[in-house]
């Protein structure tokens, strides 16, 4: 057994000369927990029936933040093991998780001063302040283990495995390619962007 420094993961050695098994942190998905519990409300009286009014169009969503004329939507990772997701930009707005998982890859989809709304890897959304993300690509593996291979070919050797909510480093990414480069912890390999969450398909990274 042995834990490496960059991150909380844990290698399992089957059996020697065998590639390790990456094991994320326990539970599976620690990364949020609500700080303070919703007080109920009390039951409003029920209004009086009134007709629905027309639809109206939706808006187009921005393909640019307004604060920084960067791409929307578009990658980011949580800076830090302890930010603060508020159900506004602002903090006033309550606290309704707190992250507890540094590098996490998050979805930037909106700007307001110096707030982004995110959506994380499980669809929660909410306002985290600029500071507490960084454009380090990361990436988490999502559904079944995957094999971390020498090169960017299903039939390379497997260099390690990874199990889902294993968090790690994007290194790059070519355009138009179905494979990324990785890195967790010392291992250092590929993967196919259909095997994690943080990148766009077809997306240049590097």
């Amino acid at each position: 057994m042995r834990v490496l420094s960059m991150l909380p993961v844990v290698f399992l050695l089957a059996a020697a000369g065998q590639p390790p098994v990456i094991q994320p942190p326990k539970p599976l998905h620690p990364q949020h927990r609500p700080r303070v519990a919703p007080h109920p409300a009390a039951p409003a009286p029920a209004p009086a029936p009134v007709p629905p009014p027309a639809p109206e169009p939706t808006p187009a969503a921005p393909t640019k933040g307004s604060a920084t004329g960067m791409p929307l939507p578009r990658f980011a990772a949580l800076h830090s093991d302890d930010v603060n997701l508020r159900a506004g930009p602002g903090t006033r707005y309550p606290i309704l998780w707190v992250y507890q998982r540094r590098d996490l890859p998050v979805e930037i989809e909106r700007e307001f001063e110096v707030w982004r709304l995110i959506s994380d890897p499980d669809g929660v959304k909410g306002w985290v302040h600029q500071a507490t993300l960084t454009g380090r690509r990361s990436f988490i593996v999502t559904g079944a283990q995957r094999s971390l291979r020498r090169t960017a070919d299903e039939h390379a050797a497997a260099i390690a495995y990874v199990k889902p909510g294993v968090i790690g480093r994007i290194v790059g990414c070519e355009a138009g390619s179905d494979w990324c480069q990785v890195q967790v912890g010392d291992y250092r390999g590929f993967l196919k962007r259909e095997e994690f969450w943080g990148s766009y398909a077809g997306e240049a990274v590097n």
